[in-house]
């Protein structure tokens, strides 16, 4: 009976996740529409329900009933695999990162993550960042059109440049916490303080990478519109579009996750302070854990604003500016912080 109760809350778990990552992606694209317009001066999007609030639906349904065009000379089965390998990567990122610390509820502990005890729970969202680029890559390759492909080339050099940075920015996180569980992590920083305190360096380092991991701009060179027409997706109509477009955002928002489990204490709400202790309530309640995800959600979205506010403040790089910025900038100096991560705990004998 306990077995089945478990697979019952894993599947309700699983749906709850999925959806609401679908709905939360929805709603950043509305998001970002009413932050350009504030940034530019305009209104926005606003006769769709009140204050514009369900026009992500009305361009879902719409984009829902238009027709799914496939070039004659495409190749048919990887122009459909591509979308469903970009939003499947994201979706496998979202089930290991971890939204809450554990409650008690009839005697067990349960979570409102997946998988809240994952060892490798890091190693697995660089994996999936690696395999991301798949989607894209054959995106633009399946195609069969030259600004498609060459969108396709672009988004693969950028990614792999950039995971080398991403990756060896955490590594200095790793060094000072001792784990590569996430839930590990947070807990060392509800007790340590958050560790962009410690890393501040590897956390600007981060940000950077994952806007070009994302394809955000002033990253967003393979979707190009002024040189390559949209770049990997310039053949993709109706629901496959809507698929990547939707894989970019909730990329964006898992990684804002991210950044706020490795960085920013994840469900910790004060650095350096006991917050069960602070807000009179007992440690691991359903009310602390509660406020605790809503902590986290509210870093994330933040982090999200970031992505927006960037997009809209800076304009795209040239390509050999960019590969210079990966490979001659952030890559020197994430090697130059775990050096120096290094040499400091070795002189405080951590």
């Amino acid at each position: 009976m306990d077995t089945l109760l478990d697979f019952g809350i894993v599947v309700a778990k699983g749906g709850v996740l999925v959806n609401a990552m679908l709905i939360a992606a929805a709603y950043m694209v509305l998001a970002e529409r009413k932050i350009a317009a504030w940034i530019q001066n305009r209104i926005g999007p606003n006769r769709v329900g009140p204050w514009g609030l369900f026009q992500s639906f009305a361009d879902v349904f719409k984009l829902y009933l238009k027709e799914d065009i496939v070039p004659a000379a495409a190749d048919y089965k990887f122009h459909a695999l591509a979308p469903v390998i970009s939003i499947a990567v994201a979706i496998t990122v979202y089930a290991v990162i971890p939204w809450s610390d554990v409650f008690t509820l009839g005697g067990k502990e349960y979570t409102l993550t997946m998988a809240p005890d994952m060892n490798v729970a890091l190693l697995v969202v660089l994996a999936m960042t690696s395999v991301g680029v798949y989607g894209v890559a054959l995106a633009g390759w399946s195609s069969n059109n030259k600004y498609s492909l060459m969108g396709g080339l672009r988004s693969s050099a950028q990614m792999i440049s950039y995971e080398l940075s991403m990756g060896l920015s955490v590594v200095g996180v790793l060094m000072i916490t001792g784990s590569l569980n996430l839930m590990e992590i947070i807990r060392w920083q509800t007790t340590g303080g958050w560790t962009v305190f410690y890393q501040p360096f590897a956390f600007i380092i981060f940000l950077v990478t994952a806007l070009a991991e994302t394809n955000r701009a002033p990253f967003d060179l393979p979707e190009a519109e002024p040189e390559l027409v949209g770049g990997y997706h310039t053949e993709y109509s109706g629901m496959k579009f809507g698929l990547l477009y939707l894989a970019e955002y909730a990329n964006m928002l898992a990684s804002s996750a991210i950044m706020a489990t490795l960085f920013l204490g994840g469900w910790d709400i004060v650095p350096f302070l006991d917050d069960a202790a602070v807000l009179g309530l007992e440690p691991n309640s359903i009310p602390m854990v509660l406020l605790g995800h809503g902590a986290f959600v509210g870093k994330s979205l933040l982090l999200v604003f970031v992505f927006i506010w960037i997009r809209w403040s800076l304009p795209r790089f040239r390509y050999d500016q960019l590969m210079n910025l990966g490979w001659k900038i952030l890559l020197p100096l994430s090697l130059a912080n775990i050096a120096i991560t290094g040499t400091v705990m070795l002189f405080l004998n951590r």
